[in-house]
């Protein structure tokens, strides 16, 4: 466990920081290669997971994304870039730049059991469970990491935003390590527990004969960072399904960092716009977004693009 306060910019609270934080803007040099990027895709057709960025001369836009990768790492943990001009692209070559962009910063991989590696963010009117992630509901979220209960999180979550919702839907984003120095200030007895064993649901993404609760803690210190795994409603569907009752300490725990997420001053919160692309570092910020109600019009309703990057591991949703 570690036993001092953490330090530096990735400790930060949503009320020091400036509305400005994290905001990236595509200058007009990087606007020019992603639009000739765009002809070019254009004439010449490719499915996306065969593009890799590594065939193209983009020297602006890696300048931007070496820029973003330092600030998911030693920054705060989160960007917006502000933004792909959607007015002037196609719907499917605009997904295809923000792959590209994204695997800049690290390997885009599988985000589910079956390999999907682009997923849809979309309300499909079904109650959050066991089989069915939050992301697909209109639902308020618990702050969190994606894909806590895996053998192998992603290290960053990109988000790619198509279409706002009517009304809602707030994004939020949380530092760990700020959390972590509070709870160890006001209850470092309930932080001792989050760094053992709890039991996650695995929300169906596995072998249909594999097990269907997993084992993690949901902090870890490695000698240089602090890495954390943490969904709350996860956590708790994994106890029900391991017919295992939380004790109390557990219980407190999670309780007791829910609220420290959740006070005041806390949380960074803004409204996604179109256009936009949000990358968070997965192992050191929580994220979440506020319920919404969205708008009648299929064609107009709430829809995300998001994208699991990762360093290590191969390409497979286990790594």
């Amino acid at each position: 466990m570690l036993d001092h306060d953490v330090e530096g910019p990735l400790a930060w609270t949503g009320a020091e920081l400036p509305d400005d934080a994290g905001l990236i803007t595509l200058d007009e040099d990087c606007l020019d290669e992603l639009l000739a990027l765009a002809k070019e895709l254009t004439a010449n057709p490719l499915p996306v997971l065969s593009l890799h960025p590594d065939d193209f001369d983009l020297p602006a836009c890696r300048a931007m994304m070496t820029d973003v990768s330092n600030q998911l790492d030693h920054g705060h943990g989160f960007v917006i870039i502000d933004r792909l001009p959607l007015e002037r692209l196609d719907g499917e070559i605009a997904d295809k730049l923000y792959w590209l962009l994204a695997a800049m910063v690290a390997r885009p991989v599988a985000q589910s059991w079956d390999g999907k590696m682009l997923y849809d963010v979309r309300d499909q009117g079904k109650p959050p469970g066991n089989g069915v992630r939050p992301d697909i509901t209109n639902v308020g979220q618990n702050l969190h990491t994606d894909n806590s209960y895996n053998l192998c999180p992603p290290d960053y979550v990109a988000l790619f935003c198509r279409q706002t919702a009517m009304r809602g839907g707030i994004s939020q984003v949380v530092s760990f390590y700020a959390a972590h120095n509070r709870m160890r200030a006001e209850a470092p007895e309930l932080l001792a527990r989050l760094y053992q064993d709890v039991t996650f649901d695995r929300q169906r993404e596995h072998a249909p004969d594999d097990v269907m609760t997993t084992e993690h803690p949901m902090f870890a210190w490695d000698g240089q960072r602090l890495l954390g795994r943490l969904s709350k409603r996860q956590v708790e569907g994994g106890y029900a399904l391991a017919g295992v009752e939380m004790d109390n300490i557990t219980a407190a725990a999670l309780e007791t960092f829910e609220a420290i997420m959740m006070a005041p001053g806390m949380r960074k919160e803004f409204q996604f716009q179109p256009g936009q692309i949000q990358i968070v570092n997965n192992r050191t910020c929580g994220h979440a977004r506020t319920a919404f109600t969205d708008w009648p019009e299929t064609e107009r309703r709430r829809h995300l693009i998001r994208l699991w990057l990762r360093h290590q591991g191969r390409a497979f949703y286990n790594g």
